[in-house]
């Protein structure tokens, strides 16, 4: 059995919309893309290298695939080898065939699909992007780790890493750091249910019992 780790890069309230660029992904009449562009750092860049030094596939999303397949092909960057060779598993309902070498179509239905390539031998599973497969991935219980970015910085709309609908759920951190732009680098793990604790009065006082009574008419 082996992992599935998303890895994503949110604004502070939450957007994971087209971190890369202005043409990345503007549906929805989204004005800000490239809003990551600028706090890259040192540290940011020896923590990307160590988690795509290691063996991985891709789990991709069709959107995500169709940026990255556009770019990586064609570039001498920072981890363009190791997105090139990478065997890439592409979930999409509308392609009908994927032409970036070592790429794959995940045929029928999809949470099914990734369940059994979970279940093969072979490097870590993980997903880039892909923001309405990571909903799918979530709702179904597919997600064995979460490597989140947290940018400084507040976009107001677009779409969501945790938007209506996500499936409530305990995370429990296992790592993270901070660098010199304020980027925070964190990864978490499923935890279970959400838990729930009070920190009100055992005794409550007749304001809060009114206040209760109001909200719950």
């Amino acid at each position: 059995m082996r992992r599935l780790v998303v890895n994503t890069f949110l604004t502070l309230d939450g957007v994971m919309q087209a971190p890369g660029g202005p043409e990345e992904d503007p549906t929805g009449g989204f004005e800000h893309g490239g809003w990551s562009a600028t706090y890259w750092d040192d540290a940011m860049g020896q923590a990307m290298g160590e988690f795509m030094g290691k063996p991985f596939d891709l789990v991709l999303g069709r959107g995500t695939y169709e940026i990255f397949a556009a770019h990586w092909p064609h570039v001498d960057e920072p981890g363009a080898e190791e997105l090139n060779n990478a065997t890439k598993h592409v979930a999409s309902t509308t392609l009908k065939q994927v032409d970036w070498q070592n790429s794959h179509l995940i045929e029928g239905d999809v949470p099914e699909g990734i369940r059994k390539l979970k279940a093969q031998d072979g490097p870590e599973l993980q997903v880039h992007g892909s923001a309405g497969l990571i909903q799918t991935l979530l709702k179904e219980g597919l997600v064995d780790e979460i490597r989140v970015w947290t940018f400084p910085v507040v976009i107001g709309k677009g779409k969501r890493l945790f938007g209506d609908g996500t499936v409530p759920a305990g995370l429990k951190l296992t790592d993270s750091m901070i660098s010199s732009t304020g980027v925070i680098m964190a990864a978490y793990e499923p935890a279970g249910d959400v838990p729930i604790g009070s920190l009100a009065l055992e005794e409550p006082t007749e304001a809060e019992l009114e206040r209760r009574e109001r909200l719950a008419g």
